[in-house]
């Protein structure tokens, strides 16, 4: 090869590895106002550079929550049941503004999400609704996300990463359109901070909401050991929020977050923990599709009674006592598909699996277990019935017994 071939190609190289060929960044970021007098937040996009996205399409739901649009470009709103805004930005320096209403209400009487004149529990995924990106190629977004609190009104926290007072970066390696996900807090607050393993973990309330902050840390940290062992990903930043009554008296997972209503037991009468199962549901991230809603509900169901158990939190009568209760529960149960399935369901998809995990160890001589097939899944984008049973297949070596179900049509 002559020198001038290797000068050449010398020079190709090193134009492949130049900056130049790197993605342009673009500022997108977000503004949130929070206006208690009216039960809504002002938001605001802003794009450094407009030209670098071709259009966002957002999904607004039935478009009740949604209102104000100002728009700097074409902004196109189609309203119905399933409502839809597109925006194509200006060429410059481009921002779309409009308010949404925080507290969601349920028919009973309590709320999912809530704003009061000192504190506001919402959704992130609401402020910002999920959009498809149109943008140019070569572009990277680079978002963040600020708030603008009212008086008195002392901080605010998310699950991301927090480059300022109130301020955080949002990054999800995941999407290319990068929102705001996850439960989110403002207010006149208390919360307990520390760090499990890799995780910063936050659980914040607004004050005189009997939030038992410090027994939900005490709780996590006994089970931590367990968690790490099971799940292969932990989130940087974890953030656990509550309140009281007329807050729905539940609890949900979202993005590395999760609600808890500050009245429920940090573990039942049953035995059962909802703190641990929505830290499951956060952990595993199981999408699951085609009516098989039983995976992801039964692995978190799953797994609130495992972690415990194998953390030394449960005798061995408190579970035997607890498996008979989920098969006289689930005793008349002839399916676990559905889209959304019932508790009834749920109980029987534990036996379900607690059973498979028996199989699983009993034919593997003890080298495998259920949670081989639980990181399995986490691995899929999505899982349906069909795809378990041949993960689950394809980590005992052989067919399933177990799985050769009616329950499973």
């Amino acid at each position: 090869m002559t020198v001038g071939v290797l000068r050449a190609l010398a020079v190709g190289l090193l134009a492949l590895s130049s900056p130049v060929w790197a993605a342009k960044k673009v500022d997108l970021d977000y503004h949130v106002r929070l206006l208690p007098q009216s039960d809504q937040a002002e938001v605001r996009l802003t794009l450094a550079q407009g030209s670098a996205v071709r259009s966002l399409d957002f999904d607004l739901g039935d478009g009740s929550h949604y209102s104000d649009f100002k728009a700097d470009g074409q902004w196109q709103l189609t309203p119905g049941k399933q409502a839809r805004g597109v925006w194509h930005p200006t060429a410059d320096k481009a921002s779309l503004t409009y308010r949404v209403h925080i507290s969601h209400g349920r028919k009973s009487g309590s709320f999912d999400t809530r704003m009061t004149p000192t504190w506001a529990l919402m959704r992130g995924d609401d402020l910002v609704p999920a959009a498809r990106l149109d943008q140019q190629d070569g572009i990277e977004l680079v978002s963040r996300l600020e708030f603008e609190l009212p008086s008195g009104w002392k901080s605010v926290e998310t699950a991301w990463p927090r480059i300022g007072k109130n301020k955080f970066r949002i990054d999800n390696v995941s999407r290319l359109f990068d929102r705001p996900t996850g439960w989110m807090l403002a207010g006149q607050l208390g919360s307990r901070r520390t760090r499990l393993g890799e995780t910063e973990v936050t659980v914040a309330s607004p004050r005189g909401q009997g939030m038992r902050r410090m027994d939900v840390l005490t709780l996590l940290t006994f089970v931590w050991p367990q968690v790490q062992e099971v799940f292969p990903r932990h989130p940087s930043k974890l953030l656990i929020v509550g309140a009281n009554d007329p807050m729905w008296r539940g609890s949900l997972a979202a993005r590395e977050s999760i609600y808890l209503n500050s009245r429920l037991p940090l573990v039942s009468e049953s035995g059962t923990s909802a703190l641990v199962r929505e830290l499951a549901q956060a952990f595993g991230r199981i999408n699951d599709s085609q009516r098989s809603d039983w995976i992801s509900e039964g692995f978190a169901e799953y797994y609130a009674i495992e972690l415990v158990r194998r953390a030394g939190g449960m005798s061995d009568e408190r579970y035997e006592s607890l498996q008979s209760k989920l098969a006289k529960d689930s005793q008349k149960v002839t399916t676990v598909r559905g889209e959304q399935i019932n508790p009834a369901q749920v109980a029987k998809a534990v036996v379900l699996l607690q059973e498979l995990d028996r199989e699983i160890r009993l034919k593997t001589r003890n080298k495998r277990s259920l949670d081989d097939v639980l990181r399995g899944a986490m691995r899929l984008e999505s899982v349906d019935t069909k795809e378990f049973v041949q993960l689950a297949q394809s980590v005992i070596g052989e067919s399933s017994k177990v799985l050769d179900s009616g329950l499973l049509q």
